[in-house]
């Protein structure tokens, strides 16, 4: 089938991560069942564009948002591109089709304040359980390191003595990340909790759960999102916010564009910029403090 060959396709040769792989599958295989029970189409390689416009349709219809529309059609058009590849098409059906208006809903990050005060604060227990979530947060937000990067940590790219860390990013991209003094401090008190809760037993991951098992998206989303919601009124308390207020706070404090973009493993600096608009405040306070006609404090 030629699904299962472009999924092959984008973890061999594109090296897309295990989960882009599943929502990849997951999105042809929901427009295969559309067409197969709303059209009686069989196998989607040759279908046209009517055909994706009526699944449109439908998505609006059934509430999806454009941007998780937009999403699926790009999954298509990069499948579409595929069968070109191979031949097995001669044109893309999504060449003129343009995406729809998605609206720019800024997501705030934390404050230094909101982090400060949870990571200062007394609200970890003294147990395995608190140390860990502690650590997951403060690496979190001290690395600006995503999710997945974070839970396939390996225990041999963590050097505690030597202060950076070796992270696996997208498409496999290795990137070392030099580690705060209380980070440091941090990962050293897990590690003890590691060998108190499990002795020397070896482990592949540096991060695991209290069951000495490797970590999973939820349990990393449920402590970020259950300590912040004490700490924190913002609707979005998801690992991905700590990303965000890490390069945030970066730039707020000086730090220029393409250290955060090393940083935070981004291929460009288009990437990056997307966090800007959060330090636009900062960045007009030094444009009018430093330019000549600027207003002098």
């Amino acid at each position: 089938m030629a699904i299962a060959k472009f999924i092959d396709y984008i973890e061999k040769e594109k090296n897309y991560s295990a989960h882009t792989q599943k929502a990849y599958a997951k999105d042809l295989n929901d427009f295969s069942f559309y067409c197969q029970n709303e059209h009686q189409v069989n196998g989607i390689e040759q279908i046209e564009y009517p055909l994706i416009r009526a699944w449109i349709v439908q998505l609006v219809n059934a509430g999806n948002s454009n941007r998780s529309i937009n999403r699926k059609i790009s999954v298509l058009r990069s499948y579409f591109n595929f069968l070109q590849r191979i031949e097995v098409r001669d044109t893309n059906p999504l060449r003129k089709h343009k995406p729809l208006k998605e609206s720019k809903k800024v997501q705030l990050p934390f404050t230094e304040k909101e982090i400060n005060g949870l990571l200062d604060g007394a609200f970890f227990d003294d147990d395995y359980q608190g140390v860990l979530s502690k650590t997951v947060i403060e690496t979190l937000y001290c690395t600006g390191m995503r999710r997945t990067e974070l839970i396939h940590l390996e225990t041999q790219n963590v050097n505690l003595e030597g202060g950076t860390l070796k992270v696996l990013g997208k498409r496999n991209k290795e990137r070392f990340i030099p580690l705060l003094p209380e980070l440091k401090k941090q990962l050293e008190r897990y590690t003890s909790e590691v060998k108190n809760a499990f002795g020397d037993e070896p482990f592949p991951y540096f991060f695991r759960s209290s069951k000495g098992k490797k970590m999973s998206d939820n349990l990393v989303y449920t402590i970020v999102n259950s300590y912040f919601n004490v700490v924190s009124t913002k609707e979005k308390r998801s690992p991905h916010m700590l990303r965000h207020s890490f390069a945030t706070h970066l730039l707020n404090q000086g730090a220029d564009l393409n250290t955060v973009k090393d940083l935070l493993g981004h291929a460009s600096l288009a990437a990056t910029q997307i966090y800007t608009h959060s330090s636009m405040e900062q960045i007009k306070a030094v444009y009018k403090d430093a330019h000549p006609r600027g207003e002098k404090k």
